[in-house]
């Protein structure tokens, strides 16, 4: 059976898109490998799935699967390709497009400028929400600026940990060219502290309105870029008073905006979507 699809990336951060609310489409783990594979399948980071609303004040509900066939509960770059997905598409006609996640609901907004705002909801501090198994010996801090250090191959790391709907880590670092990201990368995501494994972020403030990232991500390595990602290091880097609550974050793809009121409040993000072809799968 044939399954139209569309190629899109944000920032870099590449999709294969498909519309499952007028078409059949059953995601297993090995389609969605075999879809993703750069050399036999058409290569993405994630596949999104436009799937029919689950709650009634929602309009649809948005999936993702990583590389490596995991599915996750969300995706800041995916949600803004999501967002001008159904509306090039002409599944909806609003500029504000509510969708349901595995984390929550979301709210898409397609500005005039062509950039997709969102609100990504309110950051989740508790290591119980990303999960993370913390005890006594490696909660180095106190509420929601709080450290922690875990010891890898003889070097103490230390980090801030997140839920943005996702798990997080962040890693404060002088040099982001010059950060572990391949050595510690995978170290960090697989560690049996996070039972569900965790995407790392290692962002180096360059003042308190710009910081620099990169992000190994849980199930697909390294990408040119995480809209997740850039919403927990703008979290942590204001949480421990060296960033403002508007906040440029620079990624190998490109820049992102961030903006974050404080404890209670949600995060905004804004960047483009980018389409880059539509294709038909044949199986």
């Amino acid at each position: 059976m044939a399954v139209n699809f569309t190629k899109m990336h944000g920032l870099g951060n590449d999709f294969v898109v498909i519309d499952a609310v007028t078409q059949a489409f059953e995601a297993s783990p090995e389609r969605c490998r075999a879809i993703a594979d750069r050399r036999f399948g058409v290569g993405c980071d994630q596949l999104l799935l436009v799937e029919r609303a689950r709650d009634p004040d929602t309009e649809f509900y948005y999936r993702i699967f990583n590389a490596d066939g995991s599915e996750v509960e969300q995706c800041g770059n995916g949600a803004r390709c999501f967002a001008r997905f159904v509306r090039d598409h002409g599944l909806t006609r609003n500029d504000e497009i509510d969708v349901g996640t595995a984390s929550g609901p979301i709210r898409l907004y397609l500005e005039e400028d062509g950039d997709v705002r969102v609100n990504m909801g309110r950051p989740a501090f508790d290591p119980q929400r990303l999960p993370f198994l913390v005890d006594e010996g490696i909660d180095v801090g106190a509420s929601a600026s709080r450290r922690y250090a875990l010891e890898l191959q003889g070097e103490r790391v230390e980090f801030g940990a997140i839920s943005m709907g996702n798990p997080h880590i962040v890693i404060q670092v002088d040099d982001v060219e010059r950060a572990p990201v391949e050595r510690l990368g995978p170290l960090l995501e697989s560690h049996e502290r996070f039972p569900r494994r965790v995407n790392v972020g290692f962002m180096e403030v360059v003042d308190a309105a710009r910081i620099r990232l990169r992000v190994y991500e849980r199930g697909a390595g390294e990408t040119l870029a995480c809209g997740t990602g850039a919403c927990a290091a703008a979290v942590v880097g204001r949480t421990r008073g060296v960033l403002n609550d508007a906040v440029r974050v620079a990624l190998p793809g490109g820049e992102l905006k961030i903006q974050w009121a404080g404890e209670g409040e949600p995060v905004w993000m804004s960047g483009p979507a980018t389409t880059v072809f539509e294709g038909r799968l044949e199986e």
